[in-house]
């Protein structure tokens, strides 16, 4: 048996004590947050650090594990990253990745019989590093690191990141978690909008934002008309799909920066930023037309009755200034449609 060099062993000692460094500090940063944003780029910044690499990327896993899409990148170029989604191809690389579920290495891409990535190629990718981010038996998603240049991995890099996989991996649950319970507490277990607390919090946010940079927002409220008689007749569980069906108009028809609220048992509230009278009047407009519509027919055994809402729309400050002054002057104008006969929209003049 031939002893090996004194020289080479203090080296790979020094090494294998300088992975065991980087793990410890990797693991105190990467759990550090709950916030799935930070969490990602603590992730993606220790990986590169511990590699010395200039580039990298996190591609997260669809619930259905069928495709990947690219939460974060470093050092990618915008032609690279613009393709955030694509799925996973049986017997490709990306699957072959997934179900070896260990750390797989490419030294030079060029020269990589397993390696064909046309995208990779072009962006000028010759080496990188790819670690499958599991949470027990789920795949959750690929942490990858790479470099312009070829490059020689020792297995003491390749195994401290296999261990920051799995503690990133755990990380990621964790945030995925807190994410989840977060949005639990602010929005509607039955339709999916925001609840009242949390469009309390918005709106005081909002307030605020519109102040400070001297900036309109509008405040559009919609009551479904004589709900309370519609569910009498056709039972609450038609009523619910009702309620469902329009919270899902009005996230479908406001823009994706508009906040949906149900503010109370059949009344709903949008918040849309930087929005005037005219531009708040033509979306509730649209609102109005789109539920007397559609949402009738999502409630199968409504028979011929139509649904429809009566809707008030203020704007911040032409209308009012204040959190009180603007609940009321919408409110106000919500039930001025109500009694002018309904399936109307009314604002100030």
């Amino acid at each position: 048996m031939t002893e090996k060099d004194p020289t080479e062993h203090r080296s790979e000692v020094e090494e294998e004590l300088h992975g065991l460094k980087t793990i410890v500090n990797v693991a105190q940063v990467v759990v550090s947050s709950l916030d799935l944003d930070e969490v990602l780029d603590n992730i993606l910044v220790s990986a590169m650090a511990v590699l010395e690499m200039p580039a990298g990327s996190i591609a997260l896993c669809d619930d259905a594990g069928a495709s990947l899409t690219m939460k974060l990148a470093h050092g990618l170029s915008p032609a690279f990253t613009s393709r955030s989604t694509w799925q996973i191809r049986p017997g490709g690389l990306t699957a072959r990745i997934l179900d070896r579920g260990e750390v797989f290495a490419i030294e030079d891409t060029e020269r990589s019989e397993v390696f064909s990535n046309p995208l990779a190629l072009a962006e000028g990718i010759r080496s990188l590093v790819a670690v499958p981010l599991r949470v027990q038996e789920k795949v959750i998603g690929i942490l990858y690191v790479d470099d312009f240049v070829p490059r020689r991995f020792s297995g003491v890099q390749l195994e401290t990141m296999a261990i920051l996989g799995s503690f990133a991996s755990m990380s990621l649950d964790n945030a995925r978690l807190h994410a989840r319970t977060l949005e639990l507490a602010c929005t509607d277990g039955l339709t999916g909008a925001f609840n009242h607390r949390h469009f309390k919090k918005s709106l005081v946010d909002e307030l605020g934002r519109a102040r400070r940079y001297d900036l309109s927002f509008a405040l559009i409220m919609f009551d479904i008309d004589d709900f309370k008689a519609f569910n009498d007749r056709y039972g609450h569980p038609v009523g619910d799909r009702v309620l469902v069906a329009v919270a899902d108009i009005l996230r479908d028809t406001l823009r994706d920066c508009d906040q949906i609220f149900r503010y109370g048992g059949e009344e709903f509230i949008a918040l849309l930023p930087e929005t005037g009278i005219e531009q708040a009047l033509a979306a509730a407009e649209r609102c109005r037309e789109r539920i007397a519509d559609e949402a009738a027919d999502a409630a199968i055994d409504a028979g011929q009755d139509r649904i429809t809402v009566s809707v008030g729309v203020a704007v911040f400050p032409r209308d009012a200034e204040t959190f009180d002054g603007l609940l009321k002057v919408v409110d106000d104008l919500m039930y001025l449609a109500k009694r002018r006969g309904k399936n109307k929209v009314h604002h100030l003049s």
